[in-house]
């Protein structure tokens, strides 16, 4: 059954843990996810961007899922929309039966053209308003996040648009979202930092001081692959040419998790070792055009990878912990104001 993510996120509060949200294009995507979260014992996020749901096509997406939840019963699973640019497209992730959306109206319905706080506030709470009527969680961002991945972003560094406390606080009150993405340095892409981050480009300080103002909201960090050196070094090894590249060090996320992040977007650690594992077949086998013995090796490095940051958010053992709560109950707590 496809659950609430508001319901893993209020269960991870308690348990004070993290859970990774994965993001999706295919169906390997997909079972690298679910036998991690199997080997694991882990609930489970899996989001689709606007770029996924237009690669894949919707309902192949959509059922993949279905599948996923009658092979995998034992796995609370999420269906989340990732950075939905307007109103009109959560709505159709909604109605598809996405049991999670995020509204990202801190930037324009392009995708790229930051907005002002006041339409933010609007196109949010109008999606709150839609989607808690029928039992689906809403994700909000304030401030800009940098880079650009999925024709989704500005384009800009990471320090462009950092989460203003104050702002962060008057606009979770205003729409009522249930999880709210904040920009603290991160970038989308491999490319988020030259060196190692220190508070200078990374700034958990001000993830701090939101969440001391926010104790109770769901704080997300997006933007947080680790980018490990030894993933680029089997891509570059194997004919690549990937420039040198840090990510955001996997202790950082954790002093995150420790200060209300409950939710940490992955997706490019997974991109890298799904290529370096293809990269791998194609030099040392290269008499191999059987697209299965290229995507079982890559199926595979992901697992590795999903399974490796569900062990260090802390979400591993916590998939049995709790009876998952239908999407139509969730509504009547929404309406009940519960």
């Amino acid at each position: 059954m496809l659950v609430s993510m508001r319901q893993l996120l209020d269960e991870a509060a308690q348990g004070g843990y993290g859970v990774g949200a994965f993001n999706v294009n295919n169906m390997e995507q997909i079972q690298s996810i679910m036998e991690a979260a199997r080997e694991t014992r882990s609930p489970a996020i899996v989001q689709a961007s606007r770029g996924a749901r237009s690669y894949a096509q919707d309902l192949y997406l959509y059922h993949l899922m279905l599948a996923a939840t009658e092979l995998y019963p034992e796995i609370p699973l999420v269906l989340h929309l990732d950075h939905g640019n307007s109103v009109e497209t959560c709505k159709s992730a909604i109605d598809l039966g996405f049991t999670s959306v995020m509204m990202d109206g801190s930037l324009m319905p392009d995708g790229k053209t930051p907005s002002s706080f006041e339409y933010n506030v609007e196109a949010t709470r109008k999606v709150v308003e839609m989607a808690h009527a029928k039992g689906v969680t809403v994700e909000g961002e304030i401030g800009v996040l940098g880079g650009i991945e999925d024709g989704h972003g500005a384009g800009l560094d990471g320090l462009s648009h950092v989460t203003d406390p104050e702002q962060a606080a008057d606009f979770v009150a205003q729409t009522g979202v249930d999880a709210l993405a904040i920009a603290i340095g991160t970038s989308h892409g491999a490319y988020k930092f030259a060196k190692k981050p220190t508070g200078e480009v990374l700034k958990m300080d001000r993830l701090i001081e939101i969440h001391k103002r926010l104790p109770k909201t769901h704080l997300v960090m997006h933007g947080s692959s680790s980018v490990p050196k030894e993933l680029q070094d089997i891509i570059n090894q194997y004919g690549g040419k990937l420039r040198p590249t840090f990510g955001v060090p996997v202790e950082e996320i954790q002093l995150g998790i420790k200060n209300g992040v409950r939710k940490i977007n992955v997706d490019t650690d997974n991109r890298l070792a799904i290529t370096g594992a293809i990269r791998k077949v194609f030099i040392e086998q290269p008499e191999k055009f059987d697209p299965r013995d290229y995507l079982k090796p890559a199926r595979e490095a992901m697992k590795k990878v999903v399974a490796e940051r569900m062990t260090q958010f802390g979400q591993a053992g916590h998939a049995g912990d709790y009876q998952p709560i239908p999407i139509a109950e969730m509504a009547k707590l929404y309406a009940a104001g519960k």
